[in-house]
């Protein structure tokens, strides 16, 4: 949990730390700890909306996480043409300066938003509440945000998504979830990538990949694949079919699903027991009751982007 790089202050969340915001005051003495708790909370308060935004809709929001260059674009580009437009997608991209992934999920007619963060190596909840805005959500019935590319504090930050996806490629190595067990413990699913490369890589042992996953006591599934070569595409598409009706069913019983919150970022998700408020520590994915209630209903706006 990178609670002392800064990052936890993005441009989705400035304007509550800044003069006049909500969170611009703080207790003498206390204010790293109550304004990181503080931002955590109000971030965990958007994702809650932001994920009963998707409940009232019948979407299911995948996040996808990995190291940069793992292949989550490819891997969207390839699930687009796989579909055939058996499921509507839209795609919220997030990365630190362009348009270039939007770009390439835009070539497929397929919707798409760019989040550029600036300096903040992750996305929050603000973020993705304010990319919803700026797509249209009629008839839709999957959501991926692609967060940044980096193996540590995306794990830490509720988007309002359902399900996490880790993807790890083949060229990284077979220890990473040794070395960054957040990560591979918040994933609902481990993809290992670019699959097609085992064969000139003898330094990757996918099953040793999958040991490292369960040793830091993860039993997500595991789906070998390579997107640019459509190799495993086959069990990835029946993963996100069993998922979707897994979220309708949800949806039906009047349920949702939160993912995963690590015990070290959700620590510091935990608001102290005397303040009470919107504070929970959670250490893996819960289904919980609620109703489909809206103090208000958002006018999705469309600035551009192919339609899919």
């Amino acid at each position: 949990m990178c609670d002392t790089c800064g990052c936890n202050i993005t441009d989705g969340n400035r304007h509550l730390v800044t003069p006049g915001g909500r969170l611009a005051q703080t207790e003498d003495g206390r204010a790293a700890v109550t304004v990181l708790q503080s931002l955590l909370s109000e971030n965990d308060h958007q994702a809650a909306h932001n994920r009963a935004h998707f409940d009232a809709r019948g979407i299911l929001a995948v996040n996808l996480m990995s190291s940069p260059g793992a292949g989550k674009t490819a891997l969207l580009e390839a699930t687009i043409d796989a579909l055939g437009g058996r499921h509507r997608i839209v795609v919220i991209e997030g990365d630190l300066e362009t348009e270039n992934d939007a770009a390439r999920i835009r070539a497929k007619g397929v919707e798409a938003v760019q989040i550029a963060t600036g300096s903040a190596c992750h996305l929050d909840a603000h973020m993705v509440h304010d990319a919803l805005h700026r797509l249209d959500l009629d008839g839709v019935d999957l959501v991926f945000i692609e967060n940044v590319g980096n193996l540590v504090c995306p794990a830490s930050f509720d988007l309002g998504q359902h399900l996490n996806i880790t993807l790890l490629s083949v060229t990284e190595g077979d220890d990473k979830p040794a070395k960054y067990p957040v990560m591979f413990r918040a994933a609902d699913l481990m993809l290992l990538t670019k699959t097609d490369l085992l064969a000139v890589l003898d330094d990757f042992d996918p099953g040793k990949a999958e040991r490292a996953l369960r040793l830091v006591g993860s039993q997500a599934p595991v789906i070998r694949l390579s997107p640019r070569k459509g190799l495993g595409l086959e069990a990835w598409l029946d993963w996100l079919d069993s998922e979707l009706a897994a979220q309708r069913a949800r949806i039906a019983a009047g349920q949702t699903r939160r993912p995963a919150i690590q015990a070290e970022g959700a620590r510091l998700h935990a608001a102290e027991p005397a303040g009470g408020g919107h504070g929970h520590a959670h250490g893996h994915a819960h289904e919980h009751h609620h109703e489909h209630e809206h103090a208000h209903e958002h006018r999705h706006e469309r600035t551009g982007g192919a339609r899919s």
